[in-house]
């Protein structure tokens, strides 16, 4: 594998190592010795190291990674405050934790109670005993006893100690990091799959987008016959086939054409519905759509999106959903945006969250928007399952997938376990 493909893999794909430490521990030295390049600061000035900086890499036989140089955990004074904020904030997103120690000082209270936080957030932790060139009679298994974790000693000058660092990292990153496949699951090799692909204003010149390429790749791996159209070329695609397809997936934003083109004992649904199962919680996020219904004029809604792009005339964040929520509630609305790596940190003041399909984070960052959400009593939602809902057609876009489908048929009768309506609109709209 050329290092060309290795940095072309999304970042959201990725195991994401949060490296943690004390000011001067060498974080930012073991990052640079880990890739063999000079790609974090490295300083004998304590501090140096601010805001949480992420670098891709390959890690054999783990994958590409993201390694996350942080601030150190024992920053003093309100600016150290803040940066500590971010600091633990990484943990939200982190699959596996490596807590740095300086060899020639003592660890105490700030690694334990980084370890605790670790473990409530369920991110498994390494420890890194640094600078044995300087300290040879520092002891591992003394630092072993007092924090309760695996620790292994390294030097980042002589580069001792980092094959069994990154042989202790294989062993200890979670198995289930990310989903294993899109839709492997759903299909059988030698199935054809149809992907309609609409080419607007909103599609990158000369390319097509991320969750539609990682969607492609997946098919290829597991080896389905692949057929790639526009949504106007759908009809005559499917009836050129000897063989029907078992599945159609579309963007969100041709749903009602694809649904009239595509016969009814055909599958369908959309990328962005796959995505709130590969990295989020689909249930959740139907249930998000469900509660639409209780939108009322004046309420507020946060719309956010993983990533920062160039905004087009009838962009879908900014324009597209906000008219139909509006259309919905029967009235304005008040609206909030955030993109990038950060939710507001107050999310208990708005009625709805709808987030984009998180192609640009990882399944652990999603999971815990997600997390974020419910803890705070607000119901969440992505853009693929809200337009499907609104268009009416979600019970057939969640075809492939029984266990949300169950939720949504519920709604037509009943109410949750809470006792709340789970649907209040029409037939349609369920």
């Amino acid at each position: 594998m050329s290092a060309g493909s290795l940095n072309e893999t999304p970042r959201g794909s990725r195991l994401h190592i949060a490296i943690f430490g004390r000011r001067n521990a060498g974080k930012s030295s073991l990052i640079n010795a880990l890739t063999n390049q000079e790609i974090a600061i490295v300083s004998s000035v304590p501090g140096t190291t601010t805001d949480p900086v992420y670098k891709t890499m390959e890690i054999l036989p783990l994958g590409p990674v993201v390694l996350i140089d942080t601030a150190g955990i024992d920053e003093q004074g309100e600016l150290g405050s803040l940066r500590l904020k971010k600091t633990i904030g990484v943990l939200n997103k982190a699959d596996l934790m490596v807590l740095v120690i300086d060899a020639g000082q003592a660890a105490g209270e700030y690694e334990l109670d980084l370890i605790r936080k670790a473990g409530e957030q369920g991110v498994p932790v390494l420890g890194v005993l640094n600078k044995i060139d300087l300290e040879p009679e520092a002891r591992a298994p003394e630092l072993e006893w007092l924090l309760g974790i695996k620790v292994v000693p390294v030097s980042t000058v002589s580069r001792q100690g980092l094959d069994v660092l990154i042989k202790e990292m294989i062993g200890l990153a979670p198995k289930d990091w990310a989903s294993p496949t899109i839709l492997g699951d759903l299909i059988n090799p030698g199935d054809t799959v149809v992907l309609v692909v609409p080419i607007d204003l909103a599609a990158p010149k000369g390319r097509i987008i991320l969750p539609q390429v990682q969607t492609i790749r997946d098919l290829l791996d597991n080896e389905a016959i692949t057929l790639v159209v526009k949504e106007k070329e759908l009809k005559k695609a499917l009836a050129g086939l000897v063989r029907r397809p078992k599945l159609v997936v579309t963007d969100s934003q041709a749903f009602l054409k694809v649904d009239a083109d595509t016969p009814g004992e055909i599958m369908m649904t959309s990328f962005s519905i796959l995505f709130a199962r590969y990295k989020g919680n689909l249930e959740a996020l139907v249930a998000g759509a469900l509660a639409v219904d209780e939108l009322r004029p004046g309420d507020r809604v946060l719309i956010a999106e993983a990533c920062t792009h160039h905004r087009v005339e009838d962009d879908i964040g900014t324009v597209k959903i906000p008219r139909m929520l509006r259309q919905k509630a029967g009235g304005e609305l008040r609206f909030d945006w955030s993109s990038g790596m950060e939710m507001p940190i107050d999310l208990r003041q708005y009625n709805l969250i709808v987030h984009c399909g998180a192609c640009m984070i990882n399944r652990k960052e999603m999971l815990h928007r997600i997390i974020q959400a419910v803890g705070a009593g607000v119901p969440v939602v992505n853009y693929g399952v809200l337009i499907a809902y609104r268009h009416g057609i979600l019970r057939r876009a969640l075809s492939p997938f029984p266990s949300a489908l169950r939720l949504l048929e519920q709604s037509k009768t009943g109410v949750n376990a809470g006792g709340k309506s789970l649907c209040g609109g029409t037939g349609a709209d369920c």
